[in-house]
């Protein structure tokens, strides 16, 4: 159930309200409000929100979208946050939307602050986007990233920003649940993971070594370089080099290249744990 109650209602019926007017900027420019809230659209995204450490501040529905989402408004949790409902005409929320096809509902949602150690469980699986600025291949790599084990994702400095709205759909959801930080500049990277003593593999298609000879067991970062200059200078010297062998094509993107990798990654560690069980289990028979 949703974790959030629906508190007094407003309505809004001019373009020109200042509510109205922030949310616009925010969804169209892809960034936080001034108070840091971000814009989602949709019931899918908006019903991923509620179960996650995300918080629902605002919801802005239209006439239809009351009836469309009747049953997605009405659920309660005892001791929730409650978010407030702002109703607007149909065309007042057309200006606000982003996207093609409205779905008649959206809301502005507080994001929740990851620190550095919710990045680094052992064994640590972190990829790293260096001025990844293609969303929807970044809220894949998200969305890749939780679906194989990965323990978060940092977007450096110059990187497509979390807010953007093609991005949090392409992550369907994972964005409200994986550790995430964005930011970041590529000196405190490697100071980070300098200190945890992660091993660094950088996706690259003139590596001399293939991505399934990387030792993914270890605590380790992949990092993923910019679409056109690929890895920043810092970078290059101090990563190891893995490649995926690809056949009639140049290279993989980075949502596809960082997937691939994150699954041999999640494979190796579960045939190691597997592995490591095995004694017990002798063992306990």
């Amino acid at each position: 159930m949703p974790n959030w109650q629906a508190r007094a209602s407003t309505e809004l019926t001019s373009p020109k309200n200042p509510q109205v007017q922030a949310v616009r900027k925010a969804a169209k420019s892809g960034r936080p409000t001034e108070d840091g809230l971000i814009v989602i659209e949709g019931p899918h995204l908006l019903e991923e929100a509620y179960g996650s450490s995300w918080r629902v501040e605002r919801i802005f529905i239209t006439p239809r979208g009351l009836e469309r989402y009747a049953s997605l408004l009405s659920g309660t949790r005892r001791g929730s946050k409650q978010a407030e409902i702002v109703r607007v005409p149909q065309t007042v929320f057309h200006s606000i939307s982003a996207t093609e096809a409205p779905q008649d509902i959206l809301a502005l949602v507080r994001p929740k602050n990851w620190d550095w150690e919710d990045l680094t469980r052992s064994p640590g699986l972190i990829v790293v986007l260096d001025r990844i600025q293609d969303p929807g291949n970044a809220g894949t790599v998200v969305r890749s990233a939780e679906a194989f084990g990965g323990s978060g994702v940092v977007f450096l400095n110059g990187s497509a920003r979390i807010s953007n709205p093609k991005l949090l759909r392409a992550t369907a959801g994972s964005v409200f649940r994986i550790p995430l930080l964005e930011g970041i500049e590529p000196i405190e990277m490697i100071q980070r993971l300098t200190q945890w003593k992660f091993a660094l593999f950088a996706l690259d298609a003139q590596g001399t070594n293939c991505v399934s000879e990387a030792d993914f067991r270890q605590s380790c970062a992949i990092i993923a370089g910019n679409e056109g200059s690929g890895l920043a200078e810092e970078f290059r010297t101090i990563a190891s080099h893995i490649s995926i062998r690809t056949f009639r094509v140049e290279s993989l993107n980075t949502a596809v290249a960082c997937s691939v990798a994150l699954y041999e990654a999640s494979r190796q560690r579960a045939a190691h744990e597997s592995i490591r069980q095995q004694p017990s289990l002798r063992s306990a028979e």
